[in-house]
């Protein structure tokens, strides 16, 4: 399975976190976020910048996840109504964080908050199947200039 994440060139030689809290972690909890497709990647980084933001230097990674590797999953179904509301953070982060401390996987899919039938992929790089996870392309990635 192929995932993708936008992010400025100079991160993109590696998968790493930052550590920062998000939707799905806790701060200090260290968790890659991937998206299903470019488009959803793209949308990702749009809700989070802003203006002179997505004019930087941005690169798409492709993420090879090995068929072989399992993974858990939230399903949009088992979460409240409102769980993509900021209100819910908290909720979502404790299940994250769960997931992480839990160690019975390397990814977690759960749901885009903008696009709920899509899926995003957590990938925890502290987790021994990480290793197996591996970045098969680096492409250049600029944001439309209509995309404010």
């Amino acid at each position: 399975m192929e995932v993708y994440r936008i992010t400025l060139a100079k991160w993109a030689d590696s998968l790493v976190a930052s550590g920062r809290a998000a939707r799905w972690n806790s701060a200090d909890r260290f968790v890659i976020y991937t998206a299903a497709s470019r488009a959803l990647a793209c949308l990702e980084n749009v809700v989070h910048r802003t203006g002179r933001g997505l004019q930087a230097d941005f690169r798409t990674i492709c993420i090879d996840i090995p068929e072989m590797l399992p993974i858990e999953t939230i399903a949009l179904k088992t979460l409240p109504p409102d769980w993509s509301e900021f209100e819910q953070y908290a909720y979502c982060q404790r299940l994250g964080d769960a997931w992480l401390v839990g160690r019975k996987t390397a990814i977690l899919q759960v749901p885009s908050a903008i696009v709920p039938a899509e899926h995003n992929f957590l990938l925890n790089p502290q987790h021994p199947d990480f290793a197996y996870i591996q970045i098969s392309q680096v492409e250049p990635f600029v944001f439309d200039s209509r995309i404010k």
